[in-house]
């Protein structure tokens, strides 16, 4: 479909690709990765024909259309959310109207037999075909469908588009590209600007789409829910995974392996060649073998590896300084901007050590609420009351913005840093991936991560005992993300996340606060525990929209259930004490496994690399089969308890 041909781009004496060449086709879900800078977005470009290479070509298929969705993007503000969705359909309009046009006009022929005739009844049937592809019979519907799915409400549909902020914009244009039905998606981070919900249903729409998709995202869940081929960019080569992103990472592990391997081989022939050529460049009778391995330095095609920094998993937030037992204690809390009613009679309680998570959908209250704890806003009705010694750090969701672009990365800190912490900016910034030059650079030429990064970083300047963490994986890729994540779960403070990454969240807060519909309601569980509560409550929503209320169903409803719930009750009951029992048997497998270890380290008389090795690989798997079996043990006590 679309055929990428030795593409190679050049900046002066810089090359980002180098000579990369792959094959885009029909129905292929393609996750594009690769560092900050490798060149992802470019390659985007140079597909859609914004950007030209600097040798190679782009070759398209003429029946394919290409849908592309920017990181960043001008977006119409003159009309209504309905009709500016109403614009996908441009080419629909033009075709009904050509339909109309030549029905009307074989309707006033006679000249059945005629090739004029035949001709028309042909464009007639062209142009009938065309429109049922582009969904003109479906139109309405498939507006509603994906405006909801995406978040809007019924009520916004006649609201002129002026009035939604810049992520609700944002997503307009995505709707209006889902809506033109593409060969291909091209979509640059889609769902940075969207909520839990919201990239749930683009990715079953992804998944279902009968068209291909290219995308580049930040969000591991996102991306190995809809993709199924993983293209690497990396020092201006690709490589080319038919898996999705999860079982990439651990291929590219491999690789990577082997790369360093053959690295190191060619690095220490080169410098026994090296060595030969300068011992020996002055002796005549040398000359001719000198001469050779020379020439055979010249033709080598060294080996490049990327490098990896492997020091920055090591950060970690300031010690907590220690809080009252109660942190933050919220009571009936409403808010209100006018006459516009956000939330109301939010009660909750936050103890010392508590990491949880505010999620729903936006403009729901998450970031509002985070707002109103830390002080920054007054609720408008209700309490709320912070424990004793809590000291707040907080992270806004547009905290790179109010950095001063005219100040360098290190400025940033050193301004705000005060004691013996201003000796260690250096390593500070340098476990954020700030290194050599990277300090100097003024902060309105940071890409987005960057920015988020050393937002971050200002974080560890304090010690607090309470943070307030809002959206703060935006713009970061994944290496930095996991470097975050590994910080927060070591931190032994009180944590509040305003998130809408699934993976990120995952293993870090064992609590959500949902806010919707005007309220707010507590799960006890991770993030993965809470989306599938949701999906049962949803289901049971529409059955209660759906089924006339009789008296059985207020039976039901007031507490007692039904013969088949509870046979849904006890086969699900069964379900998850098998996976607990399985889980608990993998645990003791991996317990025997290690105190085994234990006995042969303490009588051994030398160091086993090898053995250490699987030691602690041993270890880490017995941490993360214990995470499991604490989720599967809770969903299991709060399913028998229902």
């Amino acid at each position: 479909m679309i055929s990428l041909d030795n593409l190679t781009v050049s900046y002066g004496g810089w090359t980002l690709f180098d000579n990369i060449s792959f094959l885009i086709n029909e129905k292929d879900r393609i996750g594009l990765v690769g560092k900050n800078g490798a060149g992802k977005t470019t390659l985007l470009r140079i597909i859609i024909g914004e950007q030209q290479p600097t040798e190679g070509a782009v070759t398209i298929n003429g029946e394919c259309s290409i849908g592309y969705l920017p990181q960043q993007m001008r977006v119409a503000d003159t009309t209504t959310l309905k009709a500016e969705t109403e614009k996908a359909f441009d080419e629909v309009l033009r075709l009904e109207a050509d339909i109309a046009k030549l029905t009307a006009e074989i309707a006033e022929r006679t000249d059945y037999e005629s090739e004029g005739y035949a001709d028309l009844l042909h464009k007639l049937n062209d142009a009938q075909d065309r429109y049922h592809i582009l969904g003109g019979d479906t139109r309405e519907a498939d507006i509603e469908k994906t405006l909801l799915g995406l978040g809007f409400k019924r009520t916004d549909f006649d609201r002129a588009t002026s009035e939604f902020s810049g992520g609700w914009r944002m997503r307009i244009e995505l709707a209006k590209l889902l809506l033109r039905r593409p060969s291909i998606f091209l979509l640059d981070e889609p769902t940075n600007h969207l909520d839990i919900e919201s990239i749930q249903w683009l990715e079953e729409y992804l998944r279902n789409y009968n068209g291909a998709v290219l995308l580049i995202s930040h969000d591991r869940a996102f991306l190995d829910n809809v993709t199924t081929r993983t293209v690497e960019l990396s020092l201006g080569h690709i490589y080319d995974y038919k898996v999705p992103y999860s079982k990439f990472v651990e291929l590219r592990a491999e690789r990577r392996a082997q790369q360093m391997a053959a690295y190191e081989n060619q690095q220490r022939m080169i410098e026994k060649t090296e060595e030969f050529i300068e011992k020996f460049r002055y002796k005549p009778t040398k000359s001719n073998q000198v001469q050779s391995r020379i020439k055979q330095l010249e033709r080598l095609e060294r080996i490049e590896v990327e490098e990896e920094d492997l020091a920055t998993l090591n950060i970690k937030f300031p010690p907590a300084p220690r809080s009252g037992q109660i942190v933050a204690e919220i009571k009936e809390v409403g808010k209100a901007f006018g006459e516009k009613r956000i939330f109301s009679d939010a009660t909750f309680t936050i103890e010392r050590g508590q990491k949880i998570a505010l999620v729903g959908r936006n403009g729901e209250g998450k970031t509002t609420m985070a707002r109103m704890i830390i002080g920054e806003l007054e609720q408008t009705e209700g309490t709320i009351k912070l424990g004793a010694n809590v000291n707040i750090g907080y992270y806004a969701q547009n905290q790179d913005d109010l950095m001063d672009g005219e100040f360098t990365v290190f400025d940033t800190l050193d301004r705000v840093a005060v004691g013996d912490i201003r000796t260690r900016l250096r390593d500070i910034l340098g476990a954020f991936l700030f290194r050599g030059e990277d300090i100097d650079k003024k902060v309105k030429v940071l890409s987005g991560g960057e920015r988020s990064r050393l937002a971050m970083a200002r974080l560890m300047l304090e010690p607090y005992n309470l943070l307030v963490l809002d959206e703060p994986t935006n713009h970061m890729d994944m290496r930095s993300k996991d470097i975050l994540k590994r910080a927060i779960q070591k931190y032994d403070g009180t944590v509040i996340l305003v998130s809408h990454d699934r993976d990120f969240l995952d293993g870090i807060v064992d609590r959500i606060y949902e806010f919707r519909d005007g309220g707010l309601k507590e799960y006890l569980g991770g993030i993965y525990y809470f989306l599938e509560k949701r999906k049962v409550e949803s289901l049971q929503d529409i059955e209660r929209k759906d089924t006339p209320v009789t008296a059985a169903a207020k039976e039901t409803s007031t507490g007692k259930l039904s013969y088949e719930q509870k046979k849904e009750q006890e086969k699900l009951i069964r379900k998850l004490r098998k996976v607990v029992e399985t889980i608990e048997a993998e645990l003791a497998e991996i317990e025997s496994k290690i105190a085994a270890y234990d006995e042969k380290f303490a009588t051994a008389t030398e160091y086993n690399e090898a053995d250490y090795a699987a030691y602690n690989d041993l270890k880490a798997q017995y941490d993360k089969q214990m995470h499991e079996w604490e989720k599967a043990s809770y969903e299991l006590e709060i399913t028998e308890n229902q």
